[in-house]
């Protein structure tokens, strides 16, 4: 029974909207980790009709034994659609069981009510954008190339072309280096190049913050990612890195933590320390600290930009988002990471990120931290177009920035629209005392120009005058 009570468990954190299904389920035991993802999956696939079902046999109102919907919910399902309760007997399987016959005549009523020739046909139907996006793999750059991932890919039947159009096409990515995509349908998570940590399976959108950060891969490097479970993104700056220098990966989650280990270890990230701590607890003083140049926030989001083949299961349970007051909260606390990041004392470049199309969460809290005192006083400005991702064609929403023309420096993805999930990234990088001082190199250029431009604009009489005043000055 304890199998059933992880998989309530899972529900009741999705409910309180405490992470995606696949952030959530990332944090069960590994030893459990499949069975309880199965289960809580295709409990979510019938959730709507197990509901009814549940309902019309009154099943929560006569047994007081069954504590909660979500138990319900799992039992029910294998009791009807998964051949029995995988449990020994006990009261509670009990207290399912009397109901047997109740349950299973509802269900029957309930697809001759909808017309479902079949139990399958009463599962919820996927997000049709989810088949826009492709399955990407990153190679992983720490173990092999891209050129010897491309030779075990071919020896596997799958030729380079067009991943949507064949589940044997694959293509390298345009923006970034050592990513392929796949069609949706492919699956390669008991592939032995995923099990031995030669591929990661990652979001073209999530590989885009450890890309604009751009750690320098040399071993006195120093670099942090703040919220680092379960991983991916760690192992994507491990990679970037070279496994040079040294990667603190902060996880405050005990179960997410020991994840992360888990992805790091197969990844074989050697440079990386896993810490097991708050990042906003973390003193820029520390000495331990003092030195990072690098820093890599993707903070906890509504994770509203998620269409994969999982999360538009919660869709239908989805309050309005954009007016929430758990929005505001989510922002407050984004805003702080920022903030916290700006005072460490060597920090060059950081990279603010989120999995949320929502304007609250992603311009409206980068206009605030730039306008800062930590940013201030750091001499923070915003990363400009040439250093985010400059082909990249996306960008933020003029009319939610102070100044609309800061819109080109940060980066969009659309659902539906870019082929992958909704995502936004952001750069501050610290100005030099000399930029500060006298103008960034860029403004000196321009001016530069602009000084040329008018010395070519100058009218001929000015300019033989000046000619004739040069003359008179070397005359004898």
């Amino acid at each position: 029974m304890n199998f059933y009570f992880e998989a309530v468990n899972v529900l009741d954190k999705l409910d309180a909207k405490k992470g995606s299904i696949k952030g959530v389920i990332a944090s069960v035991p590994e030893k459990n980790r499949k069975r309880t993802a199965a289960l809580v999956i295709e409990t979510l696939k019938y959730k709507q009709a197990l509901n009814e079902v549940i309902d019309a046999a009154q099943l929560l109102k006569q047994e007081k034994k069954i504590t909660s919907r979500n138990l319900a919910l799992v039992l029910v399902h294998d009791l009807l659609l998964a051949g029995g309760i995988q449990a020994g007997e006990g009261p509670i399987k009990q207290a399912v069981l009397r109901h047997r016959t109740r349950l299973q005549s509802e269900l029957t009523r309930l697809k001759v009510k909808r017309g479902a020739k079949s139990n399958a046909e009463l599962a919820q139907t996927d997000d049709a954008r989810a088949a826009t996006i492709p399955r990407y793999i990153r190679v992983n750059r720490t173990c092999w190339t891209s050129e010897e991932a491309v030779k075990a890919f071919q020896a596997s039947g799958y030729r380079e072309g067009d991943p949507l159009s064949s589940s044997k096409a694959f293509k390298r990515d345009d923006h970034i280096p050592d990513l392929f995509a796949f069609h949706p349908s492919v699956r390669f998570t008991d592939d032995p190049l995923y099990t031995s940590g030669k591929i990661i399976l990652q979001d073209k959108a999530s590989c885009f913050p450890a890309h604009v950060l751009a750690p320098p891969a040399h071993d006195r490097a120093v670099v942090i990612d703040a919220t680092a479970a379960p991983g991916n993104k760690t192992s994507h700056l491990c990679a970037i890195m070279k496994n040079k220098g040294k990667l603190f990966a902060f996880e405050r989650d005990r179960k997410r933590f020991s994840t992360l280990k888990t992805m790091l270890s197969k990844a074989h990230c050697t440079n990386v320390e896993a810490v097991n701590a708050d990042f906003l607890t973390t003193s820029p003083d520390d000495p331990k600290y003092r030195a990072v140049t690098h820093i890599l926030l993707d903070p906890s989001c509504s994770g509203s930009g998620i269409v994969n083949r999982l999360d538009h299961l919660l869709d239908n349970e989805q309050e309005n988002d954009a007016d929430s007051e758990r929005l505001n909260k989510l922002a407050a606390f984004q805003l702080k990471m920022i903030r916290h990041a700006m005072t460490f004392p060597s920090v060059q470049r950081i990279v603010y990120s989120t999995c949320s199309v929502h304007a609250i969460e992603n311009e409206h809290v980068v206009r605030e931290a730039i306008k800062c005192e930590e940013a201030t006083k750091g001499r923070f400005r915003l990363g400009r177009r040439d250093e985010v991702l400059p082909t990249w064609h996306r960008r933020g929403i003029p009319e939610e920035m102070d100044d609309p023309a800061d819109a080109e420096s940060v980066v969009r993805c659309s659902p539906g629209e870019d082929a992958t999930n909704g995502f936004f990234v952001s750069l501050f990088v610290r100005r030099s005392e000399e930029d500060v001082a006298g103008g960034s190199g860029e403004t000196k250029k321009r001016k530069a120009a602009e000084d040329s431009e008018d010395g070519r604009r100058q009218p001929a009489a000015k300019r033989k005058r000046k000619k004739k005043k040069a003359k008179a000055a070397v005359a004898p």
